[in-house]
């Protein structure tokens, strides 16, 4: 590689716009062996990586790098199963440029490492030879159940059995995932090829896992312990969606973006089978996340023309940049700066257009983004048959309200210590969106794999 070029990432291969927006295949293809060695001799090998602190499951990033460069990729993957048990996840829906690659040197003055891309890499490889990583730990006699089979539980749970654990997850639905099977397109994480996969690497380590068992229904937290679970691990997410209130919000055409993204992910309505699913023609999604994005995207594929509404800028959109670029291309229409004020229907109750008011950029709220101010005498009118609320999610208030002594804070979040996942109640540790509320997939597994550490010591501290 000449050495102008060692300041750009080798490019990744994309399906084009205008045809990836008409299916539902993967849009990123991902290196060739060739590519991802090239990508790896852009690495530094900084003997003071900041990357690694930036990963919140703390991969030793560089030397799995090492190894790609030198084409030993079993080595690479076996590097990062240390820290991850969902790298093909995580390679693929990280928002590295925040994380790893927003501190790698390389990117002070040229484009940062691929890590992300590196990692998607070495886990499809190792998927395709067979590699899948192992644990030779004995077992220790405890049993510990986790509840939710979604990124935090599935972290927790895998790090549980590689310290020789009898580990159980109860899972809600009848598929295992969390929100990597309900949430996230198949045209960004797909279902057969990855996350199943992946969740099965977790079972071979041991892990077993109950299907269609919802906590706080089927059984609670104590029958959990009466059963002979000595711990328990709570990493149920937040499946509760948010609506803002306005008049019209519960006419027929409004969805909860979780809805409509559940009957799309993991009920398969886009193969047209037997699960119903709004395909509008004109689609208003009001957000401005990943999970709008993802709405917005899937919409598109469904055949409709899709406008985003958010009250912010392009600058504040809180969706990772490559998600934002993907919908762009593919022809999603942006409309910033803009609020519903209320959603308009015909005389059967049905959607007909939603009326906006726009807004400009005031003062820097508590999340230091400026302040969107309504501009009073801005309201107009826009035609739509389907609005789809994409504006984050709450945990269900089942488990706490089922469970003696398990405080939640004014959200409806259950709280536990940031660096251990403990919560007031004894021998019971929470993780991921059901403690932050929605978030990213890597910071839930970073809290899975804190409370497994916690749990492990808990263990030791009773010997």
């Amino acid at each position: 590689m000449a050495v102008q070029d060692m300041m750009k990432r080798v490019p990744v291969a994309e399906q084009d716009p205008k045809v990836r927006a008409k299916n539902f295949d993967e849009v990123c293809l991902g290196y060739t062996e060739e590519e991802a060695m090239a990508e790896a001799e852009r690495c530094l090998n900084c003997k003071n990586p900041r990357c690694v602190g930036g990963c919140p499951v703390s991969i030793n990033i560089p030397a799995f790098i090492q190894e790609v460069k030198q084409g030993d990729f079993e080595k690479a993957y076996e590097i990062i199963s240390e820290s991850s048990s969902l790298p093909a996840v995580c390679g693929r829906v990280c928002p590295q440029e925040t994380q790893c690659e927003g501190v790698c040197v390389r990117g002070i003055k040229g484009d940062p490492v691929a890590i992300g891309k590196l990692e998607r890499f070495v886990a499809d490889w190792a998927r395709e030879h067979g590699i899948s990583p192992k644990s030779d730990a004995p077992k220790n006699g405890h049993k510990v159940a986790v509840i939710g089979a979604g990124p935090s539980g599935l972290t927790c749970a895998g790090d549980l059995a590689k310290d020789g654990y009898d580990v159980t997850i109860f899972e809600a639905l009848h598929e295992a995932g969390g929100v990597l099977v309900y949430g996230i397109p198949e045209f960004r994480l797909p279902k057969e090829k990855v996350v199943k996969p992946e969740v099965e690497n977790v079972e071979k380590l041991g892990v077993k896992i109950e299907k269609n068992v919802i906590i706080g229904k089927t059984l609670t937290i104590d029958q959990l312990f009466e059963r002979g679970y000595e711990a328990v691990f709570i990493g149920s997410g937040a499946g509760l969606p948010r609506f803002m209130g306005i008049p019209g919000e519960q006419a027929n055409g409004v969805f909860s973006a979780n809805e409509f993204l559940t009957r799309n992910n993991l009920m398969k309505a886009y193969l047209d089978e037997d699960t119903p699913i709004q395909k509008g023609k004109k689609v208003v999604v009001v957000g401005g996340g990943n999970v709008a994005m993802d709405a917005a995207r899937t919409a598109l594929r469904l055949g409709a023309e899709v406008h985003i509404v958010y009250r912010r800028s392009e600058a504040e959109l809180p969706a990772r940049r490559e998600e934002v670029h993907h919908a762009k291309e593919e022809g999603v229409i942006f409309d910033l700066l803009q609020n519903p004020v209320e959603i308009l229907t015909d005389e059967n109750d049905w959607v007909t257009g939603i009326r906006l008011i726009r807004m400009e950029l005031g003062e820097p709220d508590e999340s230091g983004r400026r302040r969107p101010v309504e501009i009073k005498g801005s309201e107009y009118e826009i035609s739509c048959d389907t609005v789809i609320m994409a504006l984050g999610t709450s945990p269900n208030p089942l488990i706490a309200s089922t469970t003696k002594g398990l405080d939640i804070n004014k959200r409806g979040c259950i709280i536990a210590e940031e660096e251990t996942g403990k919560t007031s109640r004894d021998a019971v540790y929470a993780g991921g969106d059901a403690v932050t509320g929605a978030a990213t997939v890597i910071l839930a597994m970073g809290a899975g794999k804190n409370a497994a550490k916690a749990i492990d010591n808990y263990f030791k501290s009773k010997k």
